[in-house]
């Protein structure tokens, strides 16, 4: 096999979680365009119904699933990709988030639901799909994390700290899972995504977030998208149990939230 036919996954199903736009999208479409089947679920299925079509037109199957909140939705999910598809390779778990505060003036409740938000459903979903996995031979969970949960600023402490159980979480599970099953993580910095548009719209503050990266820009949903491809395929089958970060080169974050001292 040649270096390039390694980043090929011809013949693989893939289950994106989160896939309905920016870096769920983009991983959902590389992994079509690479030969991957795809099942994509999110909450909005207008925005699924666009990356299907994406997908199909790289003349790849997919499959759109919307996502709820009812007991056993993530375990469905997947049982019906697999009927869909006849086997499951490749998890991608994009959801998460949290927006960030002051940390005095966070609740229990905020901390909770932004632990499973971030942590306990790509786990739960994680947990569900190793017996598929299994079933064929294997396959390789990616759990998109965040610079933050690693680099110190304030404002942070919920989200940062959700995101680096999350980076743990991706470690253990390797270690509880090789040599079958792979999995790894990929934390982006700051990406042009429509989280972010409210303050890209700043011209200040984007030219500010830009000078304090290293590469002098924001980062794009395909420069995560490729990391994730990478990790889902053959090219990276000697990596497990790795947070890769797509971040532009920061060593402190690039835009630090105005909070004065106590």
């Amino acid at each position: 096999m040649s270096v390039m036919q390694m980043f090929r996954v011809d013949g693989q199903v893939a289950f994106v979680n989160g896939a309905g736009r920016g870096i769920g999208a983009a991983c959902a479409l590389a992994l079509a365009e690479a030969g991957a089947d795809v099942a994509i679920r999110a909450r909005t299925v207008s925005q699924l119904d666009e990356v299907a079509e994406g997908i199909r037109a790289l003349g790849r199957r997919a499959l759109v699933i919307r996502a709820t909140e009812a007991p056993g939705d993530d375990t469905a999910a997947l049982d019906a990709t697999v009927a869909e598809f006849g086997s499951l390779n490749i998890l991608v778990n994009v959801v998460g988030g949290a927006m960030p505060g002051r940390f005095l003036k966070g609740t229990d409740r905020q901390l909770n639901e932004s632990f499973d938000f971030n942590v306990t459903v790509p786990i739960r979903l994680s947990r569900a799909a190793v017996p598929h996995m299994l079933a064929g031979g294997g396959g390789s969970i990616v759990n998109i994390t965040t610079a933050m949960g690693h680099l110190v600023a304030r404002g942070y402490s919920t989200y940062g700290t959700v995101k680096a159980a999350l980076d743990h979480a991706t470690r253990l599970m390797a270690a509880d899972l090789a040599p079958r099953i792979r999995v790894n993580g990929v934390a982006p910095g700051a990406i042009h995504t429509d989280s972010l548009e409210v303050i890209m719209r700043n011209p200040e503050i984007r030219a500010a977030i830009e000078a304090a990266t290293p590469m002098r820009r924001l980062g794009e949903s395909d420069d995560i998208a490729a990391a994730v491809l990478y990790l889902c395929s053959p090219a990276s089958s000697y990596v497990t149990g790795k947070i890769i970060d797509v971040d532009g080169g920061i060593q402190v974050p690039n835009f630090q939230m105005p909070f004065a001292d106590l």
